[in-house]
């Protein structure tokens, strides 16, 4: 049950990416999330596992899945996440107060 749960889980995901790499601004944090959980797990996991010896053959499908995200950062409008997320002053939190009415 649960492979089916994150089988369904990362194809809506995936479809989803499919449509960042159409319009990537809209979905921008949706390709970002797709890029550091995969980016995350090639460290994490793969890695790791490549080290250790052979890949077996579902780390190696696991691998060639993860790998298709490659095209991620060619379509990331990066200079608009640069402009955006790292030098965009954060919007400030408030705490919001009941209208007095």
């Amino acid at each position: 049950m649960m492979q089916g749960f994150v089988n369904c889980m990362l194809a809506a995901f995936g479809l989803l990416c499919a449509l960042g790499i159409r319009y990537p601004l809209q979905m921008l944090p949706v390709l970002l999330w797709e890029l550091t959980w995969k980016t995350l797990w090639l460290i994490v996991v793969a890695l790791p596992a490549w080290r250790a010896g052979p890949l077996d053959q579902a780390m190696l499908e696991n691998l060639f899945a993860v790998g298709v995200m490659v095209i991620i950062p060619i379509a990331m409008p990066w200079g608009h996440v640069i402009k955006t997320y790292l030098k965009q002053p954060g919007d400030r939190w408030t705490r919001s107060t009941p209208s007095a009415g």
